[in-house]
């Protein structure tokens, strides 16, 4: 019986410590990707990446960025309260070829390493 009591009170505390307070971002796009699929050059390129904050703290994103200057990157300038929703825009420059970039963004999320979301885009611009 003592052993069980103790046992209760290790999960009861375990419990407690990984529930996690705090700003959760949740994005609507599976696995955080974006599929363009087979495009023309002649589409205007923008995407969004739609999320909600479903933690109980404000969602800040600090930054969003692509190592290529071939994307442009929108992100929110205000924070995102508890249940609302957001955007993050992203415009590729519609060059021939394959479509396989990564866009990271820097949030305070707390269901993220670090707070860090990498998302990604593919497709191909024919």
């Amino acid at each position: 019986m003592k052993n069980v009591a103790s046992f209760i009170v290790i999960l009861l505390f375990s419990v407690v410590g990984y529930s996690q307070n705090g700003p959760k971002i949740e994005f609507a796009a599976p696995d955080n990707t974006i599929d363009y699929g087979k495009i023309s050059k002649s589409d205007n390129g923008v995407r969004s990446f739609d999320f909600k904050n479903t933690g109980n703290a404000p969602l800040l994103i600090t930054s969003a960025e692509s190592t290529l200057s071939s994307i442009v990157v929108t992100k929110p300038a205000a924070a995102i309260m508890p249940g609302q929703q957001g955007k993050i825009d992203v415009k590729y420059n519609m060059a021939a070829g394959p479509i396989r970039k990564t866009i990271t963004v820097e949030t305070n999320a707390v269901n993220y390493p670090e707070g860090r979301v990498a998302l990604k885009i593919k497709g191909e611009v024919l």
